[in-house]
């Protein structure tokens, strides 16, 4: 039973990457992205709640006076 010859695989192989790796790059550079997105600004209006026209303050257990 003949052996098989393996002296060629090292050559085809990283032949066949570096080929690979060149057809990428072209497909990858014909390609178009879009522009980085730029921030939209956006005046904010302040609206007018029913609870801020009040004055409140919450009592906390912790905060209150020691008896």
């Amino acid at each position: 039973m003949p052996q098989l010859d393996t002296s060629t695989w090292f050559i085809t192989i990283v032949s066949s990457m570096i080929t690979l790796f060149i057809l990428f790059q072209l497909k990858i550079s014909s390609q178009t992205f879009p522009a980085a997105p730029s921030p939209k600004i956006m005046a904010t209006e302040k609206t007018n709640n029913p609870w801020e026209l009040k004055w409140t303050k919450i009592y906390l257990p912790l905060s209150l006076p020691q008896q």
